[in-house]
């Protein structure tokens, strides 16, 4: 790293926050700053989306993905898709009809606050687990710049510098910021990640890409008969994907939020349908990347390169490989796709503590101005609470990508089953979706923690696709029972989707 990266990263960091303020501009209501007041162009937030949930663990942990395998991860991206689907004429209308400014607003209405709370619980929690592998993971590409320079930093330094840059903007302009600011930063990882491909390009030996295909590099489609273990199987990764999406962008209030802020549904749905095509082409363009370091580094073991873990990977070659100002260019593109999640997340965060936790708990309606007090409030307060999260990430065995998704997967069952329930089993009333809600928990953590399946001679866990799936079926199969109890459909169940709303 020579001193023209350095000033890259640097003009970054503080440029960052400076662009985000500019593009907000001044935040006059509680509107503003959760949903934007619902005029941001669907262009915007179908690049903020994907820029919110790439995060770092795409620009450096996909191509390890690849390196140390294939291109079979890419099947996830299919059933991205078709989920992304059927949250755009399932979900979207009825949180357009309700006026929502949080998904969980809409199990309020159906159940009731306690299931409201209980989810918006859940999601903190998730968010804060799974964005704290996600910061982790932006620690290892500036330790290695630094080490470059012979400097040792903490991991909670990095972290805390990050959450810092990333409050800033958040604070001050809201929802709206944090989207402009995606579609910068989103510009700057997919600019970074195009040229890396060239410079590999002109550094790899003739009929690499042949050399890679024999090794089997470019297979797309596993068909294992280990359909229960092994997460790249066809149907694991496809229906797993899918149902995955669903929670991720039909329940999570982190991708919720943003397509809220579009002018209308259909504009919205135009935004999450088009993010899942968006997502397959960078997936690709990432995974393509790691079948080019495999052949650049001869398929070496990633410690025989005097590195302590595999997603050390494409970082080591950033550094050390690229040339002098692409490099800064590259860390500076990490370092957005890291900020692109944690602002989104700081933002989702105040949104669900106020509006279903603080408003529903104290039971008192509270002025505008107070409301858009108290969520830059809470901003501040979970930006120190996530350093504090981050910090318990300092090791891994496996590419961090899979950790992520895997942390997020042990609560989306629980909360797209609940949604479900709500849509689909008229008669279920509070009680039975909290007690079905808390019943998955528990089974997801059975699942973690102690049933495996022995497979070749080996125990082998349950594959992550699947906890999403497992978690939808447990949530409706003990809902629906306890919903026998009831002879009438709950007066709250939801009524068909208003016309008017999917126009």
């Amino acid at each position: 790293m020579r001193a023209l990266d350095l000033v890259i990263v640097a003009v970054f960091l503080v440029g960052t926050p400076l662009l985000g303020v500019a593009l907000a501009g001044r935040q006059r209501s509680s509107a503003d700053y959760f949903v934007g007041s619902r005029q941001i162009p669907w262009w915007a937030v179908t690049f903020s989306v994907v820029a919110t949930e790439t995060s770092t663990l795409t620009v450096i942990s996909v191509p390890t993905v690849a390196y140390l395998g294939n291109v079979t991860y890419l099947q996830l991206a299919i059933g991205y898709l078709i989920g992304r689907v059927v949250v755009a004429f399932v979900l979207l209308p009825r949180y357009y009809a309700g006026n929502l400014v949080s998904a969980y607003g809409f199990l309020g209405t159906r159940f009731g606050s306690g299931m409201q709370g209980t989810a918006s619980v859940t999601f903190l929690v998730t968010r804060l687990l799974a964005d704290g592998v996600r910061l982790f993971a932006t620690a290892i590409p500036v330790k290695v710049m630094l080490a470059a320079f012979g400097v040792e930093v903490p991991y909670w330094v990095v972290v805390a510098a990050i959450a810092l840059v990333a409050v800033v903007y958040t604070y001050l302009g809201g929802i709206r910021a944090v989207i402009w600011v995606d579609v910068v930063q989103m510009g700057i990882y997919v600019l970074g990640a195009l040229a890396a491909v060239f410079v590999l390009a002109g550094k790899l030996p003739d009929g690499w890409f042949s050399s890679a295909s024999a090794e089997g590099k470019f297979q797309l489609f596993e068909f294992s008969s280990n359909l229960l273990t092994d997460q790249y199987a066809f149907v694991t990764a496809v229906v797993g994907g899918a149902l995955f999406a669903m929670a991720s962008h039909g329940a999570d209030q982190l991708m919720v939020q943003r397509l809220l802020a579009c002018r209308n549904v259909r504009d919205s749905q135009k935004a999450v349908i088009a993010s899942g095509v968006v997502v397959f082409v960078q997936f690709a363009l990432f995974l393509f990347v790691g079948a080019m370091l495999w052949s650049f580094y001869r398929g070496a073991d990633p410690a025989r390169l005097g590195m302590s873990a595999s997603d050390e990977l494409f970082p080591t070659f950033i550094v050390e490989q690229l040339p002098s100002g692409l490099s800064g260019l590259l860390v500076a593109g990490i370092l957005a796709a890291a900020m692109s999640t944690i602002s989104s997340s700081l933002n989702s965060l105040s949104t669900s503590t106020i509006s279903d936790l603080y408003q529903r708990l104290t039971k008192r309606p509270l002025p505008d101005a107070a409301v858009l007090r108290q969520a830059k409030l809470w901003t501040l307060i979970w930006a120190g609470v996530f350093v504090l999260f981050a910090s318990l990430f300092t090791s891994t065995d496996q590419p961090v990508v899979e950790l992520g998704l895997s942390i997020a997967s042990y609560t989306y069952g629980a909360l797209l089953g609940a949604f479900a329930l709500g849509i689909l089993v008229r008669r279920a009333r509070e009680a039975d979706a909290i007690v079905a809600f808390v019943a998955t928990i528990v089974v997801a953590a059975v699942f973690v923690l102690g049933v495996e399946f022995t497979v070749d001679g080996e125990r082998e866990p349950l594959a992550f696709p699947w906890y999403v799936p497992l978690g939808v079926v447990v949530t409706l199969l003990v809902g629906g029972l306890l919903s026998l109890r009831h002879r009438t459909p709950d007066p709250k169940a939801v009524e068909e989707t208003p016309r008017e709303a999917t126009t």
